[in-house]
């Protein structure tokens, strides 16, 4: 493991190995108080419906805490989170275990010094008090994962190794190919139709907009994407609406296959927290990182080579030629 995965680790299981050791500590203060039989489930008036022993308390809540603390630490590591998302996941790992934390020690209280068989209420303020602890906690936990690197990730290699095209001095080069997917042409024929019958059955005043509608996303049915001197441009049937990525926003570009649904939830023109791209399908794809930190993508046959001609004409462009 290398070191900045290590501190990922570190800081994503740190909530809970804490909130653990807060509750320990604080459960030996109290265990010589608490009866044999717990209450430990409440209705929403706060009165106890449900009960179990003191170890069954402790086996069945005590290890969720460690559980939950090496799943948050798994996924900070494999589950190639970046920027924003990065820092939210974090958050929300002190979020949770402080919530979680704050609970099951209040359970605990609302028990000491109530007799065997004696019924404890839950105070309803204890809710409001476990949401606070989880604002703060998550507050705190998004300003730390600041501090420690993000984890390497093997999709993004070192800019120094990215793939050039060869051009000789004054030599100009462009690339471009089609981007069509099968359904997006039955997507239309299916607005269209749908359009059409309410227009016709129902009011123009629905219909229209759909049939609007699917002629737009009809200029989009063959996209086609092209790289030359301005940058990536993603292009549909008519001059516009279009897509440009101009080489000033750029850092670099790579090849690499992206999954539609789990990295950009679904197909089409998809803008999500990170990264944003027209998505037609899963697979290779040019990916793009922009200066500013997000990713373009757009999946495309033949990607390394698009990609690589980015890379030159970047090249060029910071060496002034």
């Amino acid at each position: 493991m290398t070191r900045k995965n290590l501190g990922r680790v570190t800081l994503a299981a740190l909530p809970f190995v804490l909130v653990l050791l807060i509750d320990l500590t604080l459960y030996a203060g109290i265990k010589d108080r608490l009866p044999d039989r717990l209450a430990v489930h409440f209705d929403a008036g706060g009165s106890a419906n449900g009960y179990t022993s003191f170890s069954s308390y402790l086996l069945y809540t005590l290890p969720s805490l460690p559980v939950l603390g090496a799943l948050w630490a798994f996924i900070a590591v494999k589950g190639r989170l970046h920027g924003r998302a990065d820092r939210w996941f974090i958050g929300g790992g002190f979020a949770v275990a402080a919530f979680l934390g704050y609970l099951l020690i209040a359970v605990l209280f609302v028990n000491v010094d109530v007799p065997d068989g004696g019924s404890a209420g839950f105070p309803l303020w204890h809710i409001a008090v476990a949401l606070a602890a989880a604002a703060l906690a998550g507050a705190l936990g998004a300003l730390l994962s600041r501090l420690v690197p993000l984890p390497e990730d093997p999709r993004y290699p070192d800019p120094a190794t990215r793939e050039r095209l060869v051009l000789a001095d004054g030599e100009v080069a462009a690339w471009g190919r089609g981007i069509g997917a099968w359904w997006a042409p039955v997507a239309v024929l299916v607005l269209l139709a749908a359009g059409v019958t309410v227009g016709r059955e129902q009011s123009w005043f629905i219909g229209a907009p759909l049939i609007l509608f699917a002629l737009v996303t009809g200029t989009f049915c063959r996209p086609h994407v092209t790289v030359d001197r301005r940058g990536l441009t993603v292009s549909g049937l008519l001059p516009r609406p279009r897509v440009r990525v101009p080489l000033e926003r750029m850092e670099g570009a790579d090849s690499r296959a992206v999954n539609a649904l789990a990295e950009y939830g679904g197909w089409g023109y998809r803008i999500r927290p990170e990264r944003s791209g027209v998505i037609t399908r899963s697979g290779e794809a040019i990916v793009v990182s922009l200066t500013s930190g997000r990713e373009f993508a757009v999946t495309v046959g033949d990607s390394a080579t698009g990609a690589a001609l980015l890379n030159t004409l970047l090249d060029r462009q910071r060496a002034g030629r």
